[in-house]
This record gives C-alpha cells, structure tokens and sequence, in this order.
C-alpha cells in the first residue's frame, strides 16, 4: 500500500488495437543514410566515375550497377533482429488514445558492398585477358593440349538435401534474387498521410478490441510471454527413444508398435505390464495381431515393420522384400522347433552372413555345439488361455509356409501336433525318446517299402523280380537308428549340417523319407542294386557328369548334390530302390576318379564324409596334367601358398607354363582364404 501511494495514476489513456496493417507493418532500422548527394560539393566525382568505371567496365545498359556512369546510390542489405516479433508493436498517440499495431518484421539494413567484388572480378578478368593476348602473339599455332572429361553422378535426394541446406547454395540463391524497384514518399506526402491513417483504430466501437478484454493474469501473460530459450537449452532424449510418460500418451496401436519394435520378442503378460493395469487385454490382443506374430506362445514383430517398403539391407544393400522374406523363414523355423542352424538358413535365403545373424538375434540366442535356440520359454499358459488366436495365427502360419516353399523351393513338411491338440514348437527330445522316434521312422519306412514291393511284383504279374534288383528283409537295428539320430560334427559354436539326413525342412529330405537320407552306409528296406543294374548304370552317369562339371568334391557334398538329383526325379525312379554311401564311393572311383587323403589338422572340425575328397583324375583336355601335379600337392599339404604351386606347375610342365592356365587349374579344383589356397569343400573359416 505504501508503494502504491508513492506511485500515483497520473493519468488513465485508452488503448486500441489497430489490425489494418497487422501483417503488413515493417520496422526498417537504417544506421546510415541511404540518398548520395552527387551535388554536394563534398562528393568527389572523380573518384565516384572510378569506382562507376571499375565495376561496370566501359560499356553501360540496363544490368549495369551504375546506370549513370557514376556511384549515384548505396546498397543496404537487411537482416533480420529477432524471430519473435509478437511482443513488439508501433504505437500512435492521438487526441489522448493510444493507437498500437502489431509488427509482422523488424529488419536493419546495413550497407553492402558487393560492387567491390564486381570490381576485383572485372580487374582479374582484364588481366587474365591481356596474358591470354601475350601468349597468342609470342606462338604461331596454339598447341593441343589434353583434356580429362568426368561426368558428374546422378545425385542422390539426401546429398540434394544438403547441398539445397548449405551455405554455398542459399547465398548463391539471395544473389539470384530479383530487385524489386520501390518509389519512396517522404513524411508529408499525401500518399503518406493516407497510410498513415491506416495505424488508427477504425472502428468506435470496442468491437475489434476483444484482445484486450482479459483478465489481468491473460494480459500480464500476453504482454511477458514465458520464455522459450529455457526450453531449447534443456538436453533432449534422442529421436528414437521415448518415455514411458510419452509412450502413454499414444494411441494404443503406436505404444504396441513402438514396444514391440524396440523389444523384437516379449511375451503377453510382460506387453501387458508395461501398457497398464487400465488396459484392455482384448484391445492389446487385437493390436498386437497387426504388428507381430505368434512363435511358441511368445509374439515376435513382424518383418515389415522392422523392414518397411522402401529400405534395404546395411549389410549387403538387398531390398526390404528379400529381408522380410529371409526373415520369415527364420520365424517359421522356430515354429517347428527350438534349434536352428545358421547355415542352414544361410543356404536356403541366399542371404550373406551378416543378414542372417541380424534375423537370430532379433530372436534367438546361440549355444555352443547347437546352433541358435529360440530366446524366450515356450509360453504354453498363453496357448491354453487363448487357443481362438493360436488357431488364428497357425492358419497365417500356414500361408506364409506355401509362400516359402513356393519362393525357396522347398519340400512341404508335415508338422506333429501338440498332445493337447494345439499346434506348437517341439520341445527338447531325451536320448531314449530320440530312440523310440527314430524306431517309428523305420518302421514307417518298412512299411512303406513293403508296400512298393507289392506293388511291383502285382505288375510284373507273378514274374521274377526285375533284374537288377535285390530284395532283402533285414530286422531293424537299435544300434544303427541310433548312430542314425547321432548329431553331426560341429563348427563356430553350429552344427555342421552335411549329412543328407540334416535336410532343409527336418528329416524329410528332398522328398525322401529319413530312413533313406541317413548317414550309414546302409538303409532299412532293400540293399543296393547290383553294379550291372540300371540303377549302377544311372548312378555311374549321374557322378561322370557331376565330375565333369566340378573336379573336386567331398563325399559330403557328392551326397548333397545326388539328395538334389533324386528330387528333380519322377516318383518310382530307379535310383529310388536305394543306394548306400559304399557304392556311391565305388561308383566315384570306378568313374576315373581317385580319393586325395588331405592331411586334415588334428583339431579340424570337418565331418568323416567332409574328410574324404574326391578328384577326376583325367577329363580328356589340356589340363589333366597340371590338375594332377596340383592333387599330388594337396596330398601332402592341407594348404599351400600359391608361390609354391607356381614353382611346382612350372617345375613338373616346364617354364612356358603361362599365368592364365596356373589360374584356370586353381579355378578349377581350389578355393582361396586368408592367403591361403585348400581344395573346394576342406577349407574350415
């Protein structure tokens, strides 16, 4: 109260807010004085011709900076003072009323001198002209010089981005910037006096001033806005990272696609948890449908959300497609089991190694001498709870595998239901419940066999057995169905999945059933067909042109490669009664081929069948002989340097051994790694 008293109201003055040239009232601050007197006996004309004459040159039209022929005028250039021009207004004090406009720009103007410029760039161009002359006068005939041509490359959008942002590129856009001519009224021109106008309220009433009726604390606020500066000052969290106080504030479908693309793999009750106890589990269930799908009772995102349309691979720069693709073969995998091999993967997607890691790890976890095991339990608490989505999503799972075996070529697998009726992964298998399974196989596969017999010998209509065919009933054996279900050997923490048995799509391999593709040298069912057989004689024909194409191979490839021939075959082929690995091997040799005993190191990680290689010794052309002094090498070393194979070739054929035949040879029956050189199939990265 004593303060007020102190400070007595001297006067009360009305105030009204004029809006004709609200968003158009420009504030210019000019610190000099923008005429040039040329009259002025202060003004020196010579020296304003000189600076005319050095920036024009001698010629004078329309896009000259002096017209005139003489500096008759300056340039100013404007920069803006502040952003935030809301708090600021001209005011007009008239007949005791206060008359405020709002500032759309304040601006200050500044001389330039950019005519200096153009005179430094006349001046050189005079130079570079006048030696140019010189030289011409001093030679008779210009001589021809060489030129380099680069053409540019297509511009990428983000490198146009930031050229269309750098500094080079707007000032060279505010040069290019027409001028736009003005006519200036001074203070008591008429035309003036009628804009003038313009700054006082026009209407009497109070109409046009609801603004200005608020309540003291609107006013106070609108006239000391809060400061923003704080803010901007404050570190912010990165682009990708949210709150959880932010995440609530979406809509429900956004928090579920942010959480699931951040986490890959979460359980229902843990997705549950994070969005709130106030939500609603059907709501949650039908968004989370739309961005993930169900492996083992756990929800995993969806591809094409980690994957969208337009991106590709940082890896290997391969399209979303083919990612999303890769990806959902990993996913469908975790459907049928735990374990998944990586090479495994790598060899049906065709995807390079660094892709194919990225998909396990969004969902797995790797286990030295397994493989990757999938990452999360088996939620079966979410299956018995829901079993209308667990229904749902086995029918999506079911599209998305004949799209797989449709894009990738694979053999359809029929998948064993849970006990309790629902579809699920396969738990982990005991050594004595591996036995039991692998007795059930063989006795499908008997069975099965039986039944191809039958079938024969009603069509040969009580005749002989054709020729060329053995039949043979052996009682099966505990001990080779075990050796059957053995694991393969083991390489980087994966198993080495060489056998043919070890196929793509579980034990169903190419279309043959297990018993068929295992690794013995046996099958149950009949024994191999005699060498005199057609079965020998297609056998025979199948490993000459295989070794015709690659002269080097292992049993364990050899066996791969003959698992591929059998599927592309009709059903009832011949080579379907059964050959064993002994007479694949004896077929091999037989066919002019001869075993090289590689010295493997002691600790290699290669299988027995990886360990036996195979060469063809003589193919008819040109290179038998390099080819054989180049195996008598790797008979004796695992890996040689190429020098040393070079000394050798030349040592044994003699020096006009050129470079092109040395490299065709190495082609031919070696691969290089590390510097290094290993017949195809031994090398172990």
């Amino acid at each position: 109260m004593a303060n007020e008293e102190d400070d007595p109201v001297v006067q009360e003055v009305d105030v009204y807010l004029a809006k004709s040239l609200a968003e158009k009232l420009y504030l210019f601050q000019v610190e000099l004085e923008m005429a040039i007197d040329t009259l002025n006996p202060n003004y020196c004309r010579s020296k304003g011709e000189q600076i005319a004459l050095n920036v024009d040159g001698t010629c004078a039209d329309e896009a000259s900076t002096y017209s005139s022929k003489l500096m008759d005028k300056q340039t100013f250039c404007s920069s803006q003072t502040t952003s935030n021009t809301s708090r600021y207004a001209a005011a007009l004090y008239r007949q005791g009323e206060l008359h405020l406009t709002p500032l759309h720009g304040i601006l200050q103007l500044r001389p330039s001198f950019s005519y200096l410029d153009k005179a430094d760039a006349k001046h050189r161009e005079r130079e570079a002209a006048s030696e140019a002359g010189d030289s011409s006068q001093d030679e008779a005939e210009e001589d021809v010089k060489q030129i380099t041509v680069r053409f540019s490359r297509p511009e990428s959008e983000q490198a146009r981005q930031r050229r269309v942002q750098s500094y080079e590129f707007l000032q060279k856009k505010h040069a290019e910037e027409p001028w736009v001519h003005l006519h200036y009224h001074g203070r008591r021109d008429s035309r003036s006096e009628h804009e003038r106008q313009y700054l006082l309220c026009q209407g009497g009433s109070g109409a046009e001033n609801t603004e200005l009726v608020k309540s003291p604390s609107e006013y106070l606020l609108m006239l000391v806005p809060p400061s923003q500066e704080e803010e901007r000052d404050k570190p912010v969290a990165p682009s990708n990272v949210l709150s959880m106080a932010q995440l609530r504030t979406l809509p429900l479908t956004d928090q579920i696609k942010i959480l699931m693309k951040n986490v890959k793999v979460m359980p229902f009750a843990n997705l549950m948890s994070l969005l709130g106890p106030a939500v609603d589990s059907v709501a949650v269930l039908r968004g989370i449908q739309k961005v993930a799908m169900l492996v083992q009772g756990n929800w995993v995102v969806k591809s094409d959300i980690l994957y969208p349309k337009d991106s590709s691979s940082p890896h290997s720069g391969v399209p979303a497609e083919v990612l999303c693709r890769g990806r959902d073969f990993v996913m469908w995998k975790f459907t049928q089991s735990r374990w998944v091999v990586r090479k495994e993967v790598a060899a049906v997607t065709k995807l390079c190694a660094e892709d194919v890691k990225d998909f396990l790890e969004h969902m797995a976890v790797v286990r030295i001498n397994r493989g990757w095991e999938f990452v999360l339990p088996h939620d079966g608490e979410f299956i018995r709870k829901h079993p209308d989505v667990v229904q749902r999503q086995h029918m999506l799972w079911t599209g998305i595998q004949a799209k797989l075996e449709k894009v990738y070529n694979l053999v359809k697998e029929t998948t064993p239901k849970q006990p309790d009726g629902q579809p699920g992964p396969a738990g982990l298998l005991s050594g004595e419940q591996r036995v039991q399974a692998a007795k059930s196989r063989a006795q499908q596969n008997h069975a099965l066999l039986e039944r191809e017999l039958q079938r024969r010998r009603e069509q040969a209509s009580g005749s002989a057995v054709p020729p060329g065919v053995q039949i043979k009933e052996e009682p099966l054996s505990e001990e080779g169905e075990e050796e059957e279900e053995e694991e393969p050997a083991v390489e980087e923490g994966e198993p080495m999945d060489t056998s043919p048995g070890g196929g793509r799509l579980g034990r169903l391999t190419n279309g043959l059933p297990a018993g068929w593709a295992a690794g013995g040298d046996g099958f149950t069912g009949p024994p191999p067909p005699s060498g005199a057989g057609p079965a020998a004689q297609e056998l025979r024909a199948f490993v000459e042109a295989t070794f015709q194409r690659q002269f080097v191979l292992t049993l364990s490839e050899l066996k791969r490669l003959f698992n591929l021939h059998l599927a592309s075959l009709p059903p009832g082929h011949t080579l379907f009664s059964g050959i064993s690995d002994r007479m694949l091997q004896d077929t091999v040799l037989a066919a002019g081929c001869k075993q090289i005993l590689v010295p493997f190191p002691p600790q290699t990680a290669a299988s027995p069948d990886e360990q036996k290689v195979f060469a063809l010794w003589e193919s008819g052309d040109m290179s038998d002989q390099h080819r054989q002094v180049l195996l008598e090498i790797f008979s004796k070393n695992y890996r040689v340097r190429r020098n040393m194979i070079q000394s050798r070739l030349t040592q044994e054929c003699g020096e006009d051994l050129s470079k092109q035949e040395v490299d065709k040879v190495l082609k031919d029956c070696c691969v290089s790694y590390g510097g290094m050189w290993y017949l195809k199939g031994t090398v172990q990265s």
